[in-house]
């Protein structure tokens, strides 16, 4: 992918050095919606950097001052249709680079890559991410009751969680 600037911010590829702002949140995800990217180690870290590296679709996010890991977007393309997400290390939270680095993926998925639609979804219980889905300008469409299951309860039985889809036409991304 071409870097994506912004004032404090720049969107590129994974690459192996991102290993260790990897593991650095995702040692423990926050969202229950990244539970199976968990990483035991270095080693596993650094696999999973060295995979997203070769995935156009999986955008590292670093401080432009020091080129250091703070988070990760993902833009995976359904015809003119992208299905976006973020994760942040928690670190960082509070201090807007989660907005800015998805309203510059946002504008050029819109301005440069031509996406007529963008969709995210969202787990009911996850309020920051809500927030930042409006912020941006997404409106909800729908709740999903007990649409999907991340983990398991004591007993081995699929705890299931209500999840909502978010969404942005292009149009109504020009009319912000």
């Amino acid at each position: 992918m071409k870097p994506i600037e912004t004032d404090r911010l720049v969107l590129r590829n994974f690459r192996r050095q991102d290993a260790g702002g990897l593991l650095a949140y995702l040692k423990s995800p926050v969202a229950s919606c990244f539970l199976s990217l968990t990483l035991r180690d270095m080693d596993a870290a650094t696999a999973e950097a060295d995979r997203r590296a070769s995935d156009d679709a999986e955008i590292a996010v670093c401080l432009k001052e020091s080129d250091r890991l703070i988070g990760d977007l993902f833009a995976h393309p359904e015809d003119d249709t992208v299905s976006v997400g973020w994760n942040f290390n928690p670190a960082n939270a509070g201090r807007g680079y989660a907005f800015e680095a998805a309203y510059a993926l946002f504008a050029d998925l819109f301005h440069v890559k031509g996406i007529r639609r963008l969709y995210a979804y969202v787990e009911d219980h996850n309020l920051p991410s809500q927030k930042l889905c409006e912020r941006l300008g997404m409106r909800r469409e729908g709740l999903f009751l007990d649409y999907i299951s991340f983990r398991n309860d004591d007993a081995g039985q699929p705890i299931y969680e209500n999840t909502m889809q978010y969404a942005l036409l292009r149009r109504e991304w020009n009319s912000l």
